[in-house]
């Protein structure tokens, strides 16, 4: 087979990967173009029944993904369906822990770290299960086995973000074909239509299989079935159908495959569910492809474009062009590694992570998880479950600044199944109230501190995740959230804190404990490492930001009690982040020498970002502070991972260091994505192209202290732009324009009337807003 390719043009928006070899797309497995399901709720405060969050159970919709390899000869449709676990095993946590909690903190509070960690391993710690957690698996694999293609020419794949569809089209003997995808929340189903522009010519044989074992599968008429209990009967039922329509030639039962000969045109509609819910998946199977039989593929593609450009065209990004984007993406991100300016590329990757979000997180989902819901083994990553000591709040970092609030709400729901578990976990640990949980869970809700002290022994997850509630309230001002929901789960998660704090018996100030800051070490004074103290600053940062949000709720909501007059008192006492002799925001309770100076994590500035505790107005040494913690791990390495660069880039837009922001933003580009904008961890972990995104809005918009900043970090290589549509704390939406690296125009809409404090370069005005109606602003108003 001869593969030639031709550049050709793009539009703005679009994914377009140029393939030079057959190896390449029928060998790579995570590095390729993705579709992927939703659903929508035009509420973004309330589940579609129509039930407001908390006031029973919502109506789940079964989401599916799928990765498009390209072939020509061979196309394989990797599948996903978020609910499709392992369940081997039920955490449990360990009897009477709590016993051994106050001799724990007296070891810590002496120094005697490692005599502490005996304790904690012994008396706290589950770590009975090798694999850590249950698994995320792929659901399996579509393969189209093609009659052999000759002289192929003019190759393109490419994934279109203006309306989600994935494509492959190509020459072959002076027949045009192609094959368009796209998952429909609408339809609950995906679909592939093979077409060419001459009848008769397509041909192929279709089929399923999973990398597993005990799947059955089936041919029924013109469907293919396939369904198992997976992970050896240990975990989740699932069944997935491919139903075949076909224009024209035969269709021939053939093997646990069906073959389409001479066909003018080809259908495939791929539904798929699982009893995760307690529903039958046979039975969902069967209504999805009910629901649309009687509707044309032109008609179900309309329905999808429209629910997913509700969502996705509510933000345009401009900041620039240039005729890179003329060229394929890989070679778009080589030139950049290179040293080229290719500003169309930023805002190519940013749109590309508000379409992974819109992908895969809507109301009735579970959260997105480490891969977003694409994974193609049955051994991922890390398991693909949910970290909560970064990952999953970062996956959830750009949700309300870029609009899509709706996509906020699995991760918000999520938190508030952990209670049932963590109440549990907070009892039985630690004799507190409230709820708790730990560095990580899955989708049976478990909040057991499980694993290894550097990165187990943190009850803080749960309190972290949590201020995403009132994060979403700040945007979306909207009572009946909070009041319904929000303020229960908040003030639940504040009260295990107010529980777990005590007096540090030298300072007789307020400190957590015991903790870690998560996933790093010290030094102890007789030379071993070390990761559990009393008082890590992440800690003490996290319960600030919880305690200040449920005081100020229980003020929107008129809730004041005496549990919010008792955080209060505490919040005063509180140990606050404190600076070490080097100038740099201690880490730990004390100046503990660091045992990996580049570590990945940069937990003690949570007060930076995504908190709001340190500021330029308020507390500049703080400021000055952390961008030496942020120097010296960048120094020894630090930023290697995807997630942890995209961390950085947030970090300077705060620090209002438009360089550093750009560099870090380049060097996620250049050094931590895939040739299709997955974010490389490595290996591919979506935190970072989620991260990346919010990253870039904090460049251009930031509304954390109590006023509207615009352009607080804009670089010179993006001198020429606009951004329509992102959002700001209290409910407004902001358009902003800017020529030769300056402001020329921003337009503010408010939901209500009031007066708001905006900034520019340093400089702040009072705007007057009406509510509905568009603000205009202008630079010389500065």
């Amino acid at each position: 087979m001869i593969l030639k390719t031709l550049v050709q043009t793009i539009i703005r928006k679009t994914v377009y990967e140029k393939i030079t070899s057959h190896i390449y797309f029928s060998h790579s497995i995570k590095f390729n173009v993705v579709c992927r399901q939703s659903s929508l709720s035009t509420n973004p405060v309330v589940r579609p029944t129509g039930q407001s969050m908390g006031r029973g159970p919502p109506n789940w919709e079964w989401h599916m993904g799928a990765m498009i390899f390209g072939g020509i000869d061979k196309e394989r449709i990797q599948l996903n369906e978020e609910t499709i676990w392992t369940k081997r095993d039920e955490f449990t946590d360990k009897p009477d822990g709590h016993k051994y909690i106050n001799k724990i903190r007296t070891l810590l509070f002496e120094e005697q770290y490692e005599e502490a960690e005996k304790l904690v391993r012994r008396h706290l710690l589950e770590d009975r299960m090798p694999n850590n957690t249950n698994t995320y698996q792929t659901l399996g694999d579509l393969h189209l086995d093609f009659e052999k293609f000759e002289q192929i020419s003019q190759y393109r794949r490419q994934l279109n973000l203006e309306n989600a569809t994935a494509s492959v089209s190509f020459i072959s003997d002076g027949v045009h074909y192609s094959r368009e995808s796209f998952s429909s929340n609408p339809a609950n189903a995906t679909f592939m239509k093979l077409s060419a522009d001459k009848p008769g010519r397509i041909s192929f044989t279709a089929s399923l299989n999973r990398p597993g074992e005990g799947e059955n599968i089936s041919v029924d008429g013109h469907t293919i079935i396939m369904n198992q209990k997976v992970d050896n009967k240990d975990g989740v039922t699932y069944e997935t159908r491919i139903q075949i329509r076909a224009k024209g030639g035969t269709l021939e039962a053939k093997d646990k495959s069906i073959k389409i000969s001479g066909a003018a045109e080809v259908v495939l509609i791929q539904v798929a569910a699982t009893d995760y819910r307690g529903e039958n998946p046979t039975q969902s199977c069967k209504k999805y492809l009910k629901d649309i039989a009687e509707k044309s593929y032109d008609d179900l593609r309309k329905e999808h474009i429209s629910d997913y450009q509700s969502l996705f065209n509510r933000v345009s990004l401009d900041l620039g062009t240039s005729d890179a984007i003329y060229f394929p993406v890989d070679e778009r991100l080589t030139a950049l590694r290179k040293g080229a300016e290719d500003p169309a590329l930023f805002s190519l990757y940013y749109q590309f992570g508000r379409y992974l979000l819109i992908s895969s997180s809507r109301p009735g989902s579970l959260p997105a998880n480490l891969q977003g819901l694409w994974e193609s083994t049955l051994t991922p990553p890390w398991n693909a479950d949910y970290h909560i000591n970064i990952n999953i709040q970062m996956n959830y970092w750009p949700a309300v600044v870029t609009n899509l609030p709706e996509c906020h709400l699995p991760f918000l729901n999520f938190i508030g199944q952990l209670r049932e578990n963590g109440r549990k976990t907070a009892n039985t640990l630690y004799g507190a109230r409230g709820f708790t949980a730990h560095h990580t869970t899955d989708a049976w809700h478990f909040t057991t501190a499980q694993g290894q002290p550097q990165w187990a022994m943190w009850p803080m997850g749960a309190a972290w995740a949590s201020t995403h509630i009132w994060e979403h309230f700040l945007f979306t001002r909207d009572t009946t959230f909070l009041r319904n929901y929000g303020f229960d789960v908040m003030k639940e998660a504040a009260l295990f804190l107010s529980d777990f704090l005590v007096k540090d018996p030298e300072t007789g100030r307020l400190v957590s404990g015991p903790s870690m800051s998560p996933e790093n070490t010290f030094f102890t004074p007789r030379g071993n490492r070390a990761s559990v103290v009393m008082g890590p600053s992440m800690d003490h940062q996290i319960i600030h930001h919880l305690f200040s949000s449920v005081i100020e709720a229980a003020k929107v909501l008129n809730a004041e009690d005496h549990f919010t007059r008792k955080i209060t008192r505490q919040l005063k006492q509180l140990t606050p982040s404190e600076i070490g002799e080097d100038g740099r925001i201690l880490e730990w309770s004390e100046d503990l020498k660091e045992a990996e100076p580049g570590h990945r994590h940069m937990s003690h500035l949570y007060g930076l970002y995504p908190s709001s505790q340190f500021s330029w107005q308020k507390t500049p040494e703080l400021m000055e502070a952390a961008r030496k913690v942020i120097e010296k791990r960048l120094k020894h390495g630090g930023g290697h991972t995807g997630w942890s660069r995209a961390w950085m880039v947030n970090f300077y837009a705060r620090l209002k260091d438009s360089n550093e922001a750009y560099q870090n933003m380049r060097a996620l580009l250049t050094k931590s994505t895939h040739p299709n904008l997955f974010d490389n961890h490595p290996p591919f972990q979506i935190d970072g192209n989620f991260g990346g995104t919010a990253g870039l809005t904090e460049m251009l918009l930031q509304s954390h202290q109590g006023n509207i900043e615009l352009l607080p970090a804009l670089p010179f290589q993006w001198r020429e732009g606009s951004v329509k549509g992102l959002k700001a704390r209290g409910g407004y939406t902001i358009n902003i324009s800017w020529s030769d690296g300056a402001l020329t125009t921003a337009e503010i809409i408010g939901p209500v009337d009031t007066d708001v404090p905006v900034v520019y370069n340093g400089q702040a005005i009072n705007v007057t807003i009406n509510k509905g109606e568009t603000t205009i602003i202008l630079a010389q108003d500065f």
